[in-house]
């Protein structure tokens, strides 16, 4: 009988033991202490739980290491988003040309390089030179560890590569990588755009990934698959354009539209609930951004937040934030997974930003709001042939992080002349709700086409509850006129194929005039005298750096756009029309669109700087408890504007921050090329160090050796910012 207390103890202890494991794997102390996936952690919370630096300290920190791949473009054309992992001292990451790279994390020293372009010979003929962007990569291991891969994308290949080696695992796919033109359920050219830009996130032997897809009507479709990651076989698809037979198709008042349309993808990355093995999925706009008269209904399942059993892919909950969006209104970041406290009770929830500046707040086992959200009627007075939906979804709460409208009291006024310009287009554009449908009088988008909130994410502290997240507060314009043939009688004659084509293609982005929008949207002024015709033959059918292919062109169709594009430099009328005419396109093309956009027109004034007062960039608390805005502050500056405004001007931002557990914001993302910490209790900058190009990405969070670690990807190359090809990592000096 005496071994009956040390057996019931022994029994007391073991439940103890299991007791504080299983608290120890749920606690975010233990789970955000590395950076192992895109965003940190499957949850994609953009949290660490390190200490080390902390509001006491972060005026120290000092570079510990510089990474430099060699791959920059000086002409400021190559970009670098990547948010590195770290996996068991290795750092994995990409470059501007998106070379795979494996870097010691203490040191930044080259492990290993892998190269898609001289790996796979075919990448080059199919890519000719098309560049995207990577932000991040994907890392899998077997039960033994045995076998340890890293997937990244590149274009529309995504590679297996040997973690240990850096070369490419031929059992995998095609030899090293699978096309993510394949397995769509649809017919698509061989060459369609179908991109990988943002990881997706790896569940047991699955790799669950979205992609980026064209905009225009003939858009690929942005269905949602899981391949083996040991043979790259598709596993499942949730189709995002809902088949005949399954959740959704109903909406559709068309339908064959899961036949014709394409878009509803999921560009900007997954978060997994690693617990109940649920994916949560946030889509885009169906193609054909600016005009719906053709997709009648609220177009399910774009513009919202889709949760799907990550073993099967069966469809669990949706919520749509955007009805019909004919605004571009994609959901452009990762949902955030975090536990809250809702009358005395622990509620595992998603939290959605958004580019118009809300954040959409739901349980994320039900999809049911933890705050109301409104429907809430919106303008109608539409182009012939729209059918705007007569209401959008609004939350009550949180309250919104981005300024939602703005009136002539909010113009610049910092230069008279700069004014008075800012306030003729003010005047001249009509539309001015933010749900004014698009029209040939113009209407204002703000927060802008790349938000208010983007794809750099938003952060979340667990352990209060509070949502960080970097909005830019810019309005753009946006105007719709006729195509070819539609419109005033006068407007019907046929008009040159070549000026058609590019109407229909290319006016949205660079302009009628040829003139552009900013670095983003380059001017095509005088490119015959830059490449042959050739080149730019190829660029139109291929893609280059952001912009998509026209795959489905016709070689006579392309020919014309080439055609038009050099007479126009020598100021002569286009090419005649071939068999590329663009009125017999459109008189074929099933989803005809009878207007087109002028362009995508940034409200920048004559000074150079946004049309509207500053701050133009800023940083957000958000506590997702009360859903309240606890704080609001400018985020970067302007230092030629020092002395002439009053504060921090902040500027237009990509890239999201990093909270920590030792009381910090980390936030690079700005035009003036920093990094910044703020102290995450009252948004006070504590810190700021010059990077050798714009950080435009979200940093990483780790220790090492003892010593934690905050490295940013320097690849500046958007809205003007000369192009980088470091990473920089931070820490304190030894020894402290």
């Amino acid at each position: 009988m005496r071994t009956l207390p040390y057996i019931l103890s022994f029994v007391f202890l073991t439940v103890i033991l299991i007791g504080a494991v299983h608290l120890r794997k749920d606690d975010p102390a233990v789970r955000h202490r590395g950076w192992s996936t895109y965003a940190g952690t499957p949850d994609a919370m953009r949290y660490s739980s390190l200490t080390q630096v902390d509001t006491s300290n972060v005026h120290l920190l000092e570079v510990a290491w510089t990474h430099s791949s060699g791959d920059a473009d000086p002409k400021g054309r190559t970009q670098n988003q990547c948010n590195p992992i770290v996996v068991d001292g290795v750092m994995y990451a990409t470059s501007p040309t998106l070379k795979l790279l494996a870097l010691e994390a203490s040191t930044g020293r080259l492990i290993w390089s892998f190269d898609p372009w001289s790996a796979d010979s075919s990448t080059v003929k199919d890519m000719h030179g098309y560049l995207a962007v990577s932000r991040g990569v994907m890392f899998w291991q077997d039960g033994k560890g045995a076998d340890r891969r890293v997937f990244y994308s590149v274009g529309r290949k995504t590679f297996a590569v040997d973690a240990r080696t850096g070369r490419a695992i031929p059992s995998f796919g095609k030899g090293g990588y699978i096309l993510l033109t394949e397995g769509l359920d649809r017919e698509l050219p061989s060459n369609a755009y179908v991109m990988g830009t943002t990881p997706g996130v790896v569940w047991k032997d699955l790799l669950i990934m979205g992609s980026k897809v064209d905009e225009s009507p003939q858009a690929a479709p942005g269905h949602i698959r899981a391949f083996d990651a040991r043979t790259g076989k598709r596993r499942w698809i949730f189709h995002t354009i809902p088949h005949p037979g399954e959740v959704g198709y109903d909406t559709w008042p068309d339908k064959d539209a899961w036949k014709r349309f394409g878009g509803a993808n999921s560009w900007a990355g997954l978060s997994l609930d690693t617990e109940k093995g649920i994916v949560y999925v946030p889509t885009g706009s169906i193609g054909g951004d600016f005009y719906g008269g053709n997709r009648k209904g609220t177009n399910l399942f774009a513009n919202s937040l889709v949760a799907l059993d990550a073993s099967t892919g069966r469809y669990l909950w949706h919520f749509q934030v955007v009805h019909h969006d004919i605004w571009d209104r994609d959901l452009a970041a990762t949902p955030n997974l975090v536990n809250l406290r809702k009358g005395g009770k622990t509620v595992p929830a998603v939290a959605q930003i958004t580019k118009h500046g809300y954040v959409f707040l739901f349980d994320r086992y039900t999809g049911k709001p933890l705050f109301p959200i409104e429907e809430r009627p919106v303008p109608q007075n539409a182009l012939p042939g729209e059918h705007p939906w007569p209401t959008q979804p609004i939350p009550v709460l949180p309250e919104p992080f981005a300024r939602q409208s703005f009136s002539a009291s909010d113009l610049n006024e910092m230069d008279p002349a700069s004014h008075a310009e800012a306030k003729a287009v003010f005047d001249k554009v009509k539309g001015t709700h933010m749900f004014s449908p698009p029209s040939k009088e113009g209407s204002w988008i703000f927060p802008g086409f790349d938000g208010g909130g983007e794809w750099g994410g938003a952060a979340v502290d667990p352990a209060s509850g509070i949502l960080y997240v970097n909005s830019t507060e810019l309005p753009w314009h946006l105007t719709m006129v006729d195509r070819p043939g539609r419109g005033k009688p006068e407007a019907s004659a046929a008009p040159r194929a070549g000026a058609a084509l590019y109407e229909l293609h290319c006016q949205s982005c660079h302009g009628a005039d040829l003139k552009g929008n900013g670095p983003s949207f380059p001017s095509l002024v005088g490119i015959g005298k830059r490449m042959d015709e050739k080149r730019i033959a190829a660029i139109v059918t291929n893609g280059q750096n952001m912009m998509p292919g026209f795959a489905y062109l016709e070689e006579g169709q392309v020919s014309d756009i080439v055609g038009y594009l050099i007479e126009k430099d020598r100021g002569a009328a286009s090419k005649a029309p071939s068999m590329g005419n663009a009125q017999a396109q459109m008189k074929n093309d099933p989803l005809e669109e009878p207007y087109a956009m002028t362009g995508y027109n940034r409200f920048i004034a004559k000074d150079g700087y946004p049309g509207i007062k500053p701050p133009w960039g800023t940083l957000n608390a958000v506590d997702l408890n009360s859903g309240k805005l606890l704080w609001k502050v400018p985020l970067g500056h302007f230092d030629a504007l020092t002395g002439k405004v009053k504060g921090p001007t902040g500027t237009q931002v990509y890239g999201g921050p990093v909270v920590t557990a030792g009381g910090l914001v980390f936030v690079a993302s700005t035009q003036d090329e920093r990094i910044r910490a703020f102290d995450k209790r009252t948004g006070r900058e504590l810190w700021s160090a010059k990077l050798p190009a714009a950080g435009y990405a979200t940093p990483a969070v780790y220790e090492q050796d003892g010593r934690q670690y905050i490295v940013i990807a320097c690849g500046g190359g958007k809205l003007g910012s000369p192009s980088g090809d470091s990473y920089v990592a931070f820490a304190l000096p030894k020894g402290i």
